[in-house]
C-alpha cells in the first residue's frame, strides 16, 4: 500500500483539478463530507453560492452543518424549508422525470429537486452536487463489515450501474447539475485505489471515505471531517413521509387499492407512501411494462431490470 499521505495529496490534487473542471455558479450544500469538500475548493475559485433544503416540521440535521460551513467560508447561503403544498408540487414532475415510484428514490430526490428549483429561483443555472462519492470511496454503511474481496465485488457492481437523479432533473428545470467526483481523472484514481482506504477505523469508530477524511481533516471543521455518513431523506428531513402518508391514507382505502392495483396491474404495493407513488407514476406513464421482452423482469412491477442487478429502479424492490 501507498504512503497514506501520499494518497491524501494525490486527491487533494485530483479533486482541486476536477471542481475546477466542473465549477458551477452554486451547490447544493449538505453540510456532509462530499459537498464540504466541494464548496472548500470551490469557494477558492470563484463566488459560490450555496442551497440547502429541508422539510418543514421535521428535524433535519443538514441545516445545522451546512450554517457552519457556509458561515467559515464566507458563502451566500439559501437556506430552503419546504412545506406539505410544495411536496405535492415536486413529486409528480420527479416521478415523471424519473420514471419511478420506489419510495426512497422519490424521497430523496424530491430534496434534491427542491434545491435545485431554490437555486433556480436564486438565478443560478449551473449546480455542483456530491453525487458519486459514495459510490466511488465506499461511504454507504453497508460496506462497513464486508472484507476486502467483497467490498471489491460490491463496489464493482455499484459502478457498473451508478445513476443520479440530479442530472435528469436539473436538465427538466433547465438547469446542468456538475458532478465533480464523477470527473474522469476522480474516477479513474477511485476505481485503482485499494478498498482498504476507503473503509477505516478513527477513534474506534468505522467510517467510510476514510482516506476522503483524512485528506481533508485539517482543512474541514472536525465535526464535518469526521461527521456520520447521513443519507438525504434524513439530514432533510424527509425520513418522516412515510408516517405523513400513513396518516394520509386510511387502511381501508390502502388494502382496496393494493388488492385492486396487484389484479389489474399486476404491481404489488408495499406501503401506503409507495401507493401515493404509484398513483401519480400511473397518471403520467401508465401501467409498467417491460419494454424488452427478453431477459430480467422484475416481479413486483413487472419492469425491466439490468442484468446482473438485483434491485428494480421502477419499484424499488430488492433483492430481485
Amino acid at each position: 500500500m501507498l504512503d497514506v499521505e501520499e494518497v491524501c495529496s494525490k486527491i487533494r490534487l485530483l479533486l482541486e483539478k476536477a471542481v475546477e473542471n466542473n465549477l458551477a455558479e452554486g451547490i447544493l450544500l449538505s453540510g456532509g463530507l462530499d459537498t464540504s469538500i466541494l464548496a472548500v475548493i470551490a469557494s477558492r475559485l470563484a463566488s459560490l453560492k450555496a442551497v440547502t433544503v429541508a422539510f418543514q416540521n421535521a428535524p433535519a440535521p443538514d441545516v445545522g452543518y451546512a450554517v457552519l460551513m457556509a458561515k467559515r467560508l464566507g458563502l451566500n447561503h439559501t437556506i430552503r424549508i419546504f412545506n406539505e403544498d410544495e411536496l405535492y408540487d415536486a413529486i409528480p414532475m420527479v416521478v415523471k422525470t424519473l420514471r419511478s415510484f420506489d419510495p426512497m428514490e422519490i424521497r430523496n430526490s424530491v430534496t434534491i429537486y427542491v434545491g435545485l428549483k431554490a437555486a433556480k429561483d436564486n438565478g443560478i443555472c449551473t449546480v455542483m452536487t456530491g453525487d458519486g462519492c459514495d459510490e466511488l470511496f465506499a461511504g454507504y454503511s453497508f460496506f462497513f463489515g464486508m472484507g476486502k474481496e467483497k467490498l471489491d465485488s460490491e463496489l464493482e457492481k455499484i459502478w457498473r450501474v451508478m445513476t443520479f437523479s440530479s442530472v435528469p432533473l436539473a436538465e427538466v428545470l433547465g438547469m446542468e447539475a456538475r458532478l465533480p467526483y464523477l470527473d474522469p481523472d476522480i474516477k479513474d484514481f477511485a476505481m485503482k485505489l485499494d478498498s482498504r482506504y476507503k473503509v477505516g477505523t478513527e477513534s474506534g469508530q468505522v467510517y467510510g471515505k476514510w482516506i476522503l477524511r483524512k485528506a481533508f481533516e485539517g482543512i474541514l471543521p472536525r465535526e464535518i471531517a469526521w461527521r456520520i455518513k447521513t443519507p438525504i431523506e434524513f439530514g432533510s428531513g424527509t425520513t418522516t413521509l412515510p408516517d405523513f402518508f400513513n396518516r394520509k391514507i386510511s387502511d381501508i382505502c390502502f388494502d382496496e387499492k393494493r388488492r385492486r392495483y396487484l389484479t389489474e396491474d399486476g404491481v404489488k404495493i408495499r406501503d401506503k407512501e409507495q401507493l401515493f407513488y404509484y398513483e401519480v407514476y400511473r397518471s403520467v406513464m401508465g401501467v409498467p411494462r417491460p419494454t424488452i421482452v427478453e431477459g430480467k423482469i422484475c416481479p413486483q412491477c413487472n419492469s425491466n431490470v439490468p442484468e446482473g442487478s438485483t434491485y428494480c429502479r421502477t419499484c424499488g424492490a430488492y433483492p430481485i
